[in-house]
């Protein structure tokens, strides 16, 4: 029986780039392979995509896999070497239904991976089905301009390029008809969004037109944004559009200035803490999550007590913890490092702090009522699962399909999640989404 599987590491542009990819080989009538979307963030996630890869061989020796992603971008030689590997595709080759026609990879050679900074366009993948999800996700940027000490992923993806304003609304109206009703904006750098298009629009700019020509979208939300980019159009909106869900995480990776410089961000500790109380001001409900790195190279221990203090001191509840692992070829991987146990014990430490901040958070919600999406229905004596505009979970019971916004009365939480039931007495409007 021929098929077509998709496997995914890493962020949540992967995974919508990853339904582009099914797209495109379905497109081609690629069959009997298993396409493999790697990450490159950290040395562990490489580890683990070669683990898996070597898995599925085992599994389903006669698939064709051919491996793509981040990871095979910036080091295709790793997966060349591999005997697994029937075809190595870059970033930009990835999301061409070309590169999956037979005739085509009948003459094409093993590794195809050309230079990711020669490309200076992001077109809309018009993805209008996405597997098993309630929500989706739109891809309105591509890329970085910025060199992080840390980072390697713009050499995965190249410089910031940004999708058209009009194809993105276009984008936006073809998923309400698909029957979604929360769109999540994503990029490799957000709030760098316009920069490379005529007129330079804005991230706030976007946010107004979709909202603006899709009225029928329910919720839009943002993935990772680095708050010092945000524009003045996003606050005003933020403060009159409730359709603008009120959840931020943030690339924040450290609550020490010192640090920072050495990250070569472009943020300081103040700046967060003063994004955090704007934002609250204009919406006391919102929520914000964060990116940090434990154990950067010439952390002390004062430094990692600022970044664990800001958890507090900002009001951070979703936490994004990564233990500091070194990137070849990047400026942090040549500064003096930190010893392994002591990277581990500090990251340990700050996702016990976010655990504890996000009890909090949940309890405070306790006794309130909340519209949800819902991701899985209930069935039978085991709860359905939704989210709150502050993206936070909720295991809930009675009536409610996957993609629906219902109203939910908030009972307790447990764990990481809200327990709550579904107000049979309201009834909102309904469109359940494509699953």
């Amino acid at each position: 029986m021929s098929e077509l599987e998709i496997v995914t590491f890493g962020c949540r542009l992967n995974a919508y780039e990853s339904e582009g990819i099914r797209a495109r080989a379905t497109e081609a009538g690629l069959d009997n392979a298993i396409i493999v979307n790697t990450c490159a963030v950290t040395a562990e996630a490489v580890r683990q995509s070669r683990q898996e890869i070597r898995r599925l061989r085992r599994e389903k020796p006669k698939a064709q896999i051919i491996v793509t992603g981040c990871a095979a971008q910036i080091e295709p030689e790793t997966y060349a070497a591999m005997p697994e590997v029937d075809r190595v595709l870059g970033n930009t080759e990835k999301l061409s239904a070309t590169s999956y026609a037979s005739d085509f990879l009948a003459n094409a050679p093993r590794v195809i991976v050309n230079d990711i900074m020669a490309v200076r366009e992001t077109a809309a993948q018009f993805v209008d089905s996405f597997e098993g999800k309630a929500r989706a996700v739109l891809q309105v940027q591509n890329g970085c301009d910025h060199r992080c000490t840390f980072c390697i992923i713009p050499y995965g993806r190249g410089n910031s390029r940004s999708v058209g304003v009009g194809a993105v609304v276009d984008e936006a109206r073809r998923l309400v008809q698909a029957g979604f009703n929360e769109i999540v904006l994503s990029g490799v750098d957000l709030t760098a969004y316009g920069a490379d298009l005529p007129g330079k629009p804005t991230l706030g700019t976007l946010i107004a037109r979709i909202l603006k020509h899709v009225p029928e979208l329910k919720r839009l939300r943002l993935s990772s944004i680095d708050s010092i980019e945000m524009d003045r159009g996003f606050f005003e909106l933020l403060a009159g559009e409730e359709r603008l869900m009120p959840h931020f995480h943030l690339s924040v990776q450290s609550g020490d200035n010192l640090t920072l410089k050495r990250m070569k961000r472009r943020h300081s500790r103040e700046d967060t803490l003063q994004f955090c109380e704007t934002v609250r001001r204009l919406r006391p409900e919102a929520a914000f999550g964060a990116d940090l790195i434990a154990g950067f190279p010439t952390e002390n221990d004062a430094m990692f007590a600022s970044t664990l203090a800001l958890v507090e001191d900002a009001g951070l509840s979703y936490l994004h913890v990564f233990p500091f692992s070194a990137r070849k070829n990047t400026p942090a991987a040549r500064m003096p490092q930190l010893p392994r146990n002591i990277v581990k014990e500090r990251a340990k430490t700050l996702r016990e702090a976010g655990d504890a901040a996000l009890q909090r958070r949940l309890q405070s919600l306790t006794g309130s009522t909340q519209d949800i999406l819902v991701e899985k229905p209930s069935v039978g004596r085991l709860p359905g699962l939704g989210r709150t505009p502050c993206f936070a979970n909720v295991h809930f019971s009675g009536a409610g399909q996957a993609g629906d916004v219902v109203r939910a009365r908030i009972e307790g939480a447990e764990a990481r999640n809200l327990v709550g039931q579904i107000m049979s007495d309201v009834a909102l409007e309904r469109v359940p989404a494509t699953a």
